[in-house]
């Protein structure tokens, strides 16, 4: 029908009635193999998730897993984009997938160098593939058990939060303390990894150090790619106020910035005595914090945000939770001071 219909529009047929069959039957052909190759995408995407995390975690080999965990993130991004969640698909393809990705890779290195990695055998658990598939079914039957959620309407609380992006207006306004938290937590876990490091080797640099080959890939990476993804990370923040965007995206983009610049010898490793590597790690926080004490005094309560200064406000703190996640995802994927003098 829709072929049918694309041939008399482009003979010009004159009739009216034609004319009227062409416009009236060529939208429906197309919404209808619009939708069947949405749902044949779609369920395609649902399979191909189901598939690689099955084989993350019943795969065997540490290094295959990391490669199909990695591919699950990436996956999952796709899945969140297609629902429309385009900050929940930047977050899981940055942070699940690349940065966390780049950590269980290091960690699969670390145990390569220690001797540590000698691949097990695979044996089949029957008491935890019972647990999980209790675990499972638990969860689907309270997914189907409970009501349908019904979404809080944020048309008529939007304009008061200051920012045009509902998922900001939420995070840094109407829900601040989670973000908050989420921001603490962070640090929480930077400084129990530090923990892991003897005391002799705080005065150390962090992480195994990296020789970059000159005019090699790395070293032409280490200084064509971060320019691009500075103005890109900047730009994720300062668009998150109205758009899809925001901190934790930025921060990850600068993350890996920084993260490719001290691989290819640009930078030099970061120590944690040095007093500016600190100060970027509680910056942060801590211009969260004073915003909340500020809206306890001048405000209504405690991170509440006046309608006239909310815009101002969100992007001070956003820009400051910027630095602060992305030096911490930077320290994370480095790791602890490095012991041994090894080389990557």
């Amino acid at each position: 029908m829709g072929t049918s219909c694309h041939a008399a529009a482009n003979l010009g047929i004159g009739a009216a009635g034609r004319r009227d069959s062409v416009t009236a039957c060529c939208p429906r052909g197309s919404v209808r193999i619009t939708k069947t190759m949405s749902l044949v995408l779609d369920m395609a995407l649902c399979a191909l998730i189901l598939g690689v995390g099955l084989a993350t975690v019943a795969g065997h080999g540490v290094f295959r897993a990391v490669i199909f965990f990695i591919t699950y993130g990436l996956l999952l991004a796709i899945g969140w984009a297609r629902l429309g969640a385009y900050d929940v698909a930047l977050a899981e393809a940055a942070i699940s997938a690349g940065l966390t990705g780049v950590l269980l890779l290091a960690a699969h290195g670390r145990l390569r160098r220690l001797r540590a990695a000698e691949e097990a055998p695979l044996r089949p658990n029957l008491p935890a593939a019972l647990v999980a598939t209790g675990i499972a079914l638990a969860l689907g039957w309270a997914w189907f058990a409970l009501p349908d959620p019904t979404a809080p309407d944020l048309t008529a609380a939007l304009p008061q939060s200051g920012v045009g992006n509902p998922v900001t207006a939420v995070l840094l306004n109407f829900r601040a303390w989670d973000t908050l938290l989420e921001a603490i937590i962070l640090l929480a876990a930077l400084i129990g990894l530090w923990m892991l490091a003897r005391d002799r080797a705080w005065d150390n640099p962090l992480g195994l150090r990296y020789h970059a080959r000159a005019g090699g890939v790395m070293a032409s990476f280490g200084r064509v790619l971060p320019p691009i993804g500075l103005i890109f990370g900047i730009y994720l923040v300062w668009a998150g106020a109205e758009m899809t965007g925001g901190a934790f995206q930025g921060g990850t983009v600068l993350a890996a910035v920084c993260l490719v610049s001290i691989m290819a010898d640009v930078l030099p490793a970061p120590r944690i005595a040095q007093p500016a590597w600190r100060l970027a790690l509680v910056f942060g926080p801590g211009v969260f914090l004073l915003s909340g004490v500020a809206g306890a005094v001048f405000a209504q309560g405690f991170l509440a945000l006046p309608p006239e200064l909310a815009k101002p406000a969100i992007v001070t703190i956003e820009a400051a939770l910027t630095l602060s996640i992305a030096v911490t995802l930077v320290l994370l994927v480095i790791g602890p001071p490095d012991e041994g003098g090894q080389d990557a």
